[in-house]
């Protein structure tokens, strides 16, 4: 599904060079849902920009099946990104002007596919994310947990290959957190989606099929959680956090 190949990147400065990325390498399964953690600097938010094509790489692969985005034009680039990447931001972006329902439908609107089965799949993942009673309300009027809830359903509209999800609890209070948390499980369960999440939350974390922690911009360790409960796989996440920020303490 996503495969991610020896990724470098770095920033110059003045004459002074600043790598982020140091041959980070993964890949992720159609139907996974997988967190990325670190601290700050570490090059999570980098790693996701150069995976969404936002930022070039210096060097390295990144497949969505078999095509190589980091070799696309901007052309293709964005045709991918409205056809086969779905994103979800901390801010939400929905647009004050449009109601849930146009929000959720406005990728399709942008690549020109307006028609009443545009219609019948707003209305399904209205459906599925419990959010049809607000799909005529404007985000002015809606709570940050249904406004988020709507953010996920508009980055799935297009039906995406992978869902990008950056900090998407970041701003919200434990409740709604848990439900957007609850809507990417749905998405995962009854769409088949596949979700890569960058997060500093390891409650969020902890209800991911892999989590990879970063550090100075290389793979620390990668966990799996593998049928284990949510709340032991959350302390083993709390506990390797711990352990690295004694190494790095001690170096």
């Amino acid at each position: 599904m996503l495969k991610v190949n020896e990724i470098y990147k770095s920033y110059q400065t003045g004459t002074t060079k600043y790598e982020v990325l140091k041959g980070i390498s993964f890949e992720i399964e159609q139907g996974e849902f997988v967190a990325v953690m670190g601290p700050s600097g570490s090059g999570k938010t980098t790693l996701l920009n150069c995976i969404s094509c936002y930022i070039p790489t210096d060097e390295g692969e990144i497949l969505l099946g078999d095509t190589n985005l980091a070799a696309l034009d901007e052309e293709a680039i964005a045709a991918i990104r409205n056809e086969k990447l779905g994103f979800v931001f901390q801010d939400f972006l929905l647009l004050d002007g449009l109601t849930v329902k146009d929000n959720i439908m406005l990728p399709r609107i942008i690549g020109g596919k307006v028609n009443q089965e545009m219609e019948r799949s707003a209305d399904h993942l209205c459906e599925v994310f419990g959010i049809s009673h607000i799909k005529e309300k404007y985000p002015a009027d809606i709570s940050g947990g249904e406004k988020q809830r709507t953010a996920v359903a508009r980055a799935l509209i297009n039906g995406p290959e992978l869902i990008l999800a950056d900090e998407p609890t970041g701003n919200l209070d434990s409740k709604s957190s848990r439900a957007v948390i609850d809507s990417f499980l749905q998405a995962k369960q009854e769409l088949k989606a596949t979700i890569f999440m960058v997060t500093h939350d390891s409650f969020s974390a902890s209800f991911c099929d892999r989590v990879i922690l970063l550090q100075d911009g290389q793979i620390y360790h990668t966990f799996e959680r593998k049928g284990a409960d949510r709340r032991n796989f959350q302390d083993e996440l709390l506990d390797a956090i711990r352990n690295r920020e004694e190494e790095a303490n001690e170096q």
